[in-house]
């Protein structure tokens, strides 16, 4: 019987250091364990492991991402700034990277419900494709 699902990331001997900042943003995170080679932590209650090791291989990209939903455009602030702090980089439509390069995007809980109405969505899309962070309020705006 298969107990759960979780990414394994490698940090290039930085797993401790990614484990630590990704528990400073997310709320009910924690550290769970860690080894020389292994960190294993939690973001509000979902597990991840960090591989340590300093030989070369691939780099993240943005073929897989880990998607936030936010409530509030506080929430969106508060996912973004941290993440694209300290060496992250912003890209379009709601996409970030973090310093360690891992991909992120930070979204609107509400954009699905905008999206869902085929008469309306083509407003919502044109809004978003000019954003990098969403902006809520800017969403709600084009969906009249």
């Amino acid at each position: 019987m298969m107990r759960e699902i979780y990414p394994c990331l490698w940090f290039d001997g930085r797993a401790k250091e990614a484990a630590v900042f990704y528990c400073s943003i997310f709320p009910n995170s924690r550290i769970t364990s860690e080894s020389p080679v292994v960190v294993n932590w939690e973001l509000n209650g979902k597990q991840f492991m960090g591989l340590n090791d300093r030989r070369p291989k691939d780099h993240f990209n943005e073929t897989i991402s880990f998607v936030i939903t936010c409530d509030n455009q506080q929430e969106i602030d508060h996912y973004w700034n941290h993440l694209t702090s300290d060496g992250g980089s912003e890209n379009m439509c709601g996409w970030c990277r973090d310093k360690f390069g891992v991909s992120w995007q930070v979204v609107p809980a509400v954009l699905g419900k905008l999206m869902s109405d085929p008469a309306r969505a083509p407003k919502v899309i044109q809004a978003f494709l000019k954003m990098r962070k969403f902006d809520i309020e800017k969403l709600m705006n084009a969906w009249p």
